[in-house]
């Protein structure tokens, strides 16, 4: 049987150390590993016993590995995951589909055309998002991959009135927004993880698939999976967001990581490092 596990990646598989969930110093946190680094400094990080069981995972032959982000595909190719590299990885929230790192173009194309004919086009809505955002809590804007936009801003500073005006106005025009760290996307609906999930499904003719996400843009695909976790943290554990075959863990920060690892591997039936 083959198992497709698609797993987010930032603040679910990966973490940033403000992401972590530690208390430092601690005698018992666990050892890290290293998984990104930008600009010359480590930027994420697994547990190590969460790095030795995804790479046991990806060695299995029956299972098809899937790392499923809104990050571009270069922020994605910054990550140097253990194990046996993935055959397909899903980017900007569903809109490129890497194929042994090559995207594909056949995919692309049938995503354009559905944004064309479903939702407000991008120009319109990275305007709004400038002419909306106070410059004193504002630190960049950009556009992902030609298919969303995103700001990085002070957290803190934005008004939480601002957030439900901004997400009201997308979605009358067929965009959803979603805070994560310091980042607020605003993606069009028709741009979904699931929707790539399902296609590598398709391809590979995986018979159970597993996902596991924390963000208001990974509903779509725990929904689709046939199996699903949500780590204790991130936007669907605050609105408390659950669903018929989605487990909620109670473990947060990086510990929940290595628990989703964990519960891919004993559902595949793959891994020998669980106590």
């Amino acid at each position: 049987m083959t198992v497709l596990v698609a797993s987010d990646l930032d603040r679910t598989l990966i973490y940033s150390a403000a992401a972590l969930g530690l208390t430092m110093p601690d005698p018992e946190a666990p050892r890290l590993l290293c998984v990104e680094i930008h600009e010359g400094r480590p930027l994420s990080f697994m547990t190590e016993t969460a790095a030795a069981l995804l790479a046991e995972l990806t060695e299995d032959p029956s299972v098809v590995f899937v790392p499923t982000t809104t990050r571009t595909r270069k922020q994605y190719q910054r990550i140097n995951f253990p194990g046996r590299p993935a055959p397909y990885a899903i980017c900007a929230n569903g809109g490129q589909l890497l194929v042994d790192g090559v995207p594909d173009r056949a995919w692309r194309r049938t995503v354009a055309a559905r944004l064309a004919e479903e939702c407000a086009p991008l120009e319109e809505v990275h305007a709004h998002l400038l002419a909306v955002a106070d410059p004193a809590w504002l630190r960049k804007a950009r556009v992902a991959e030609d298919l969303f936009a995103y700001l990085v801003v002070e957290r803190a500073l934005v008004p939480e009135e601002w957030l439900k005006a901004l997400a009201e106005w997308a979605e009358s025009r067929g965009w959803t927004v979603s805070l994560q760290g310091r980042k607020i996307y605003a993606v069009p609906r028709p741009l979904t993880k699931s929707a790539a999930m399902r296609e590598v499904a398709r391809r590979t003719g995986a018979e159970l698939t597993l996902a596991a996400g924390d963000s208001l843009l990974d509903a779509d695909l725990l929904l689709a999976a046939d199996r699903a976790w949500r780590p204790g943290h991130g936007e669907l554990a605050d609105s408390e967001w659950t669903a018929p075959g989605v487990r909620a863990l109670a473990e947060a920060g990086v510990l929940a990581g290595e628990t989703i690892v964990r519960e891919f591997g004993r559902t595949a039936g793959v891994g020998t490092l669980a106590p």
